[in-house]
């Protein structure tokens, strides 16, 4: 170790020597240019996605589940007894005429010598069940030999509840979706005139644009619109919630705002802003409690915002 030492100790005894020298360089060399020299503003704040804000029209809906069920059934039955089941002549699901034939009976008793009744349809429409058996006997009063839907007419009855019902009006139009049948539109046909008392839900109908298309028994969802607003949208990701209510962040001037909002309705994954924001206004997309008041922020459009229809 000594004799390392006393080898490089000329060394820096020169390095010493010059350090006058390399101070005064350093001095009178110019430095780069700065942004105060510049007249600029050094960039400053994080990166955040903004969006403009548009003024759209947002849906007010009341979603219901429910079933398919035939808006009238038709149910023949012979009028008189002492009949016996001869044919069936149609099947469950074809379609039938008015006056069409739809089963033939005979006298149970072959020495009465009466004449063959044949039973007919009163009705357009479309046959659900046929319960006809032949060589059995037929009666007013037991199941029906044939239900006809009428028209074909299906139409979806559905529950709702109570606080809703006021809102509900014949002929409200609705979007509905029939499992295995997909979307269709339809409108709100009827409602009852009572409320269940113990479970505090009262029975609608509603009519369906394409009943062709799906059968009896079928699960099925409605929006039904019931009313409608327009005004600000914002995505619901724009929005924070806190002790004051809602708030949204704007950008001005690269600069955070917050503002507090009055939110209205709300369709997809936007909202609807009545008060607190303007149409074309800058606002973080997906704002943060990170995020203050007159931070800095470095802006990027990404998108404008819209309500899903």
């Amino acid at each position: 170790m000594s004799a390392t030492f006393r080898a490089t100790k000329p060394v820096l005894k020169g390095l010493a020597s010059l350090a006058p020298a390399l101070t005064a360089a350093f001095l009178l060399t110019p430095l780069a240019p700065s942004f105060a020299a510049e007249g600029l503003e050094p960039r400053t704040g994080i990166t955040v996605s903004v969006a403009k804000t548009a003024k759209v029209c947002f849906s007010d809906t009341i979603a219901v589940t429910g079933i398919l069920v035939p808006k009238e059934e038709i149910f023949i039955r012979p009028d008189r007894e002492g009949l016996l089941i001869s044919q069936a002549l149609v099947q469950e699901g074809d379609p039938v005429t008015t006056g069409q034939a739809l089963v033939r009976l005979t006298a149970l008793d072959p020495q009465a010598g009466a004449t063959p009744i044949t039973l007919t349809s009163p009705v357009a429409g479309k046959v659900q069940r046929v319960s006809a058996t032949v060589g059995t006997p037929a009666s007013a009063r037991a199941e029906p030999l044939v239900q006809i839907i009428k028209d074909g007419e299906i139409e979806l009855q559905a529950d709702v509840l109570a606080k809703d019902l006021g809102k509900l009006a014949a002929g409200q139009k609705a979007k509905i979706s029939v499992v295995g049948a997909g979307p269709m539109t339809g409108q709100l046909r009827l409602r009852a005139p009572t409320v269940d008392p113990m479970t505090q839900l009262a029975q609608i109908r509603l009519s369906l644009s394409d009943s062709q298309r799906v059968n009896v028994g079928a699960f099925a969802r409605a929006d039904i619109v019931v009313g409608q607003s327009c005004g600000i949208s914002v995505p619901m990701s724009a929005v924070l919630y806190g002790r004051d209510g809602a708030v949204v962040q704007v950008v001005r001037d690269n600069r955070i705002e917050t503002r507090k909002v009055k939110v209205g309705l709300y369709s997809g994954n936007a909202v609807e802003i009545r008060e607190g924001v303007a149409e074309g206004e800058t606002i973080i997309i997906r704002a943060g409690a990170f995020l203050r008041e007159s931070d800095r922020v470095r802006p990027i459009l990404l998108e404008q915002t819209s309500a899903k229809k």
